[in-house]
């Protein structure tokens, strides 16, 4: 089928119920009537002579078919997009547009503040959501414009996927302010002796401080592993384990707590951390903006 036959508005509705898996919900976005997004439906089904979603309870699942072509569609409404807005013009102070960040939650608390006080003094109708996926979904959602920007740690990621480094962090261990072991300075040996806490969000597997370690033939006892590093301050304050962290985020998280924030006693990797787009939103002057007041916010500028 040529494409000067095919109504470009059936792709919109398409991204929009693969999106939210859901027609009421895809009409409310797109704010549209639930009929017309029905009525939208029928003729893709009848396009792909395919049934592209299949009920199961209160959600719409993709078949086969529909998940094959959604990045394509993505790619190519994102293409479009662009083509239209990227003009050379983008005034923050007049802009209404939603951001979408991926970034691990270690990273909110540093990033989060500053950033969010230079978009509010530019821009008082530009919003931000800040969310966490998947490392293996990054190329696609960058791709397919649902995500803006990602920051995180240094990834292998293709060259399409644009990056530059916007911070580097050391390492330091937490413990109570009356550790039986710790009084102020913390040597290698203290450190292998006492017990600790590991934050990650994966089920199992050995903290960046533990692969150095290992380097050196030596392996510390993990008493707790743990989702989060807020978590894991108050459980330091309370006991004697010790938490080893980046240092940007321990004074953050451990305000509250009082916990001493020491040197490891091991030589670590600096935490350097990206900030990743698609080579596709380089010239788009909305994300370069964006990217700067990152960029500069983090920078302290």
């Amino acid at each position: 089928m040529h494409i000067s036959r095919v109504d470009l508005n059936l792709f919109t509705v398409f991204e929009a119920i693969y999106s939210e898996g859901s027609v009421t919900r895809a009409a409310q976005q797109l704010h549209l009537t639930q009929p017309a997004i029905s009525h939208a439906l029928n003729r893709l089904r009848q396009m792909f002579d395919d049934p592209l979603f299949v009920r199961q309870g209160q959600t719409m699942v993709s078949t086969p078919l529909a998940r094959s072509i959604i990045e394509p569609v993505r790619q190519a409404l994102r293409g479009l997009e662009l083509t239209l807005t990227d003009n050379g013009n983008f005034d923050p102070a007049q802009a209404v547009k939603l951001f979408n960040l991926a970034l691990r939650d270690v990273l909110e608390s540093t990033v989060l503040p500053p950033l969010l006080e230079r978009i509010t003094q530019q821009a008082p109708e530009i919003n931000l959501a800040a969310i966490q996926v998947e490392r293996r979904e990054l190329v696609s959602e960058l791709a397919a414009g649902t995500l803006d920007l990602a920051i995180d740690m240094l990834l292998p990621l293709p060259n399409e996927i644009r990056r530059q480094q916007i911070s580097r962090d050391t390492t330091v261990v937490l413990a109570r302010r009356d550790h039986p072991l710790v009084k102020g300075k913390l040597d290698l040996d203290m450190y292998l002796q006492a017990e600790h806490i590991l934050a990650s969000s994966r089920r199992k597997g050995m903290g960046l401080e533990d692969f150095e370690l290992s380097r050196l033939g030596l392996q510390r006892r993990i008493r707790l592993r743990c989702q989060h590093y807020f978590a894991a301050c108050r459980v330091v304050s309370q006991t004697d384990l010790l938490l080893t962290m980046p240092e940007g985020y321990a004074r953050i998280a451990n305000q509250q707590f009082g916990n001493q924030i020491l040197p490891l006693p091991v030589s670590m990797p600096s935490w350097d951390v990206y900030l990743y787009w698609h080579q596709n939103v380089e010239h788009d002057p909305a994300n370069r903006w964006l990217r700067e007041q990152v960029i500069q916010s983090v920078s302290g500028k």
